[in-house]
This record gives structure tokens, sequence and C-alpha cells, in this order.
């Protein structure tokens, strides 16, 4: 253990023992009092193949790096690191079952399994409260759990170079995040409630299989970057329109909502007030229309310039109606009017 003395770092706080080639890693050559002051603790870059037990004598631990080695578990030791910020396990073997039971009660505020095995996130790692950046990407992950919603400190998800087909809505429930990676999975579609992370500023959605995002992405003001090279949108345009008619019950409600027929609670039973405050408006501004469950589905481009087009989901009351998109709903070459959609807006979501 001599050696390994010898390998740490002139500043009391951190020790660093990254390559070093070492298979296993026994603490009894430091002393009480250097493990008492190490904050940091690198053991990157070596052999090891499960996180050694002797890891929890350093109490006082803050960062530690055990990347770039071959490990397929996590001791239970490491839940007793009370004052641990930041675990970096980059490059391992880790799976979903390689974690302690009680992983979630730690304090952790950065997390990174990227590069290991993971088929799913661990929901031990949905349980860690104070975590601001979670990163699992270059796993075999196929889905992100809902359970993601309790993370309510988190800034940063990174979960790109995955096997991801969709983004649960769930994720739109985490008021801090502000970057989202997803780039490098097989997505289809964003969900139009993402439009409630206010505080949103990067999101990357490259190398995809999106056709289309929902026009409610506009509403994203602080927005600075939207990537979607490598997506279906940006190398082809499609187009569809999908229409169920509405039931007796939706028409009703469409046509006291629509011609303003006057009601009140003692008038009718509570299930259908519940129902006449689910109207959505016609976003077609010549259109007094509203829908309920039944909508057109169809998508336009938006056309910034002549020089950037992007298709936006758009959903209309009926057939019938006009988007207000075009005034030649069935040209290919149909585009908003750049003045309808304000300018910086536009070239957040287009220029990403």
């Amino acid at each position: 253990m001599g050696s390994h003395e010898g390998a740490a770092s002139a500043r009391d706080c951190v020790l660093d023992f990254s390559r070093l080639s070492l298979s296993t890693f026994n603490a009894d050559g430091v002393s009480d009092e250097r493990r008492k002051d190490t904050k940091q603790l690198y053991l990157n870059y070596n052999r090891l193949t499960s996180l050694p037990s002797s890891v929890c004598l350093f109490y006082n631990l803050e960062l530690l790096d055990i990347s770039n080695n071959g490990l397929t578990a996590i001791c239970e030791g490491v839940t007793r690191l009370t004052n641990l910020k930041t675990l970096l396990a980059k490059n391992n073997r880790l799976d979903e079952f390689s974690l302690p039971k009680e992983f979630g009660s730690m304090q952790l505020e950065v997390l990174n399994f990227s590069g290991n095995r993971f088929e799913e996130i661990p929901l031990q790692c949905t349980k860690l409260a104070r975590l601001q950046s979670l990163s699992v990407g270059g796993n075999r992950l196929k889905s992100i759990p809902p359970e993601i919603e309790n993370l309510p400190s988190l800034e940063m998800l990174y979960l790109g170079g995955n096997l991801i087909s969709a983004i649960p809505p769930e994720v739109a429930n985490l008021p801090c995040l502000r970057y989202l990676v997803l780039c490098d999975n097989r997505i289809q579609s964003v969900p139009p409630q993402l439009t409630r992370l206010h505080s949103l500023r990067s999101v990357s959605l490259h190398n995809n299989l999106l056709t289309y995002l929902p026009r409610e992405i506009l509403s994203l003001v602080h927005l600075q970057e939207l990537s979607l090279r490598g997506n279906p949108l940006v190398v082809r345009f499609v187009k569809e329109m999908t229409y169920d008619p509405p039931s007796l019950l939706e028409l009703a409600g469409r046509t006291i909502k629509s011609r303003n027929i006057p009601y009140f609670p003692c008038d009718l039973p509570s299930n259908l007030l519940r129902y006449l405050d689910l109207a959505s408006k016609c976003p077609n501004p010549k259109c007094a229309g509203v829908y309920f469950d039944s909508c057109v589905r169809q998508i336009k481009f938006v056309d910034f310039c002549g020089k950037y087009r992007l298709p936006l989901m758009h959903y209309l009351c009926s057939p019938e109606c006009t988007s207000p998109c075009s005034s030649n709903p069935q040209s290919d070459a149909e585009s908003e009017d750049e003045n309808s959609v304000p300018a910086d807006r536009l070239q957040r979501v287009l220029l990403g």
C-alpha cells in the first residue's frame, strides 16, 4: 500500500490512484487523518471489477470517480458516504442490478453512468431528490421511466446513444430542467407537454426518427438550442391528416361552446361540467370552432425567410377547417406566414 500512498496528490483533500492497473484497492495503508481529510478519490482507469468496501472509510468524500474499470457491482458501503455529491462511474459493466438497495437514499447531485449496460434506469436513481445531473448515455435503455418526475432538482438529463423510442410526458414535470439530451435514439415524436419546461435552454434530438414537432414547441421562449439534424423532418417533408368523427357528446359540447350558450352548475351533472371545461379552441383565427377529443391532426410547414422549413403539428376542429398556415391546404409548398410567429422564437427552433 506504500506505493498507493506515494501516488496520492500533494493536495490533502485529493487522493489519485488512477491509471495504476489496480485490480483491488485496500485503504489500510492510508492514515486515519488522510482518510478524514480526503474529499476527492480517483480510482478511474484501473482493473477493478467491484467497488471495494474500503471506499466507505473515506467518510468525508464529496467526489468519487470509478470510471473506466470493469465494475459489475457497487458495494452497499457506498451508501454510508453521506457527504458524497458526485459519483462518476462511466464505461464499466454496470446494469440495473448492480446498485445497492439503499442507493436512492444518497445525497448525490451529479451521477454519471454513461457507457455501461443498463437496459433501464434503476428506480433507485429516481429517488435521488437532490440530483441535478443524470447521465446514462451510451447504454441499452429502451424507455424513460415515468418515475423520472421524482427528481425535482434535475437540471441536466443526458440519455443520448440508447434505444429509447418515446419521451414520456412525465419529463415535463421536471421544473429545473435546463439541458435535455436525447440524441442518437429511436424517438418518433415529442410530447407537447414539454412546453411546460420553462427553464429549458437546450434540447438535443439529432439522429432520431422525428417527422414533425408539436406546434407548442414555439412557446419555449427561453430555448436557445434545438438540435434536429439527422431526422426525417430535416431530410424530407412528411404530411398526414387523420380524423375520427366526433361523438354525439362532443357535437353537443361543441354547439354549447361555439355558440356561447349559457349554462350554470345547477343545470348539468358535474361530469358534463368538467367535460365542457376541456374544450380546445381551433387555432385557425378565422374559425370560431372548438374541439374536445375529435380533431384533425395535420402537419404544416413553418417557413422562415424562405430558407428554413420545419414540419409542425397542428390540431384543427374539422377537415373542412382551413389551416391558418396556408390558403392552399393541398399545396406541398404550404408555409406559415413568418410574421405570425415571433422571429426570435422561430430562429431558436430552426437554427439549433
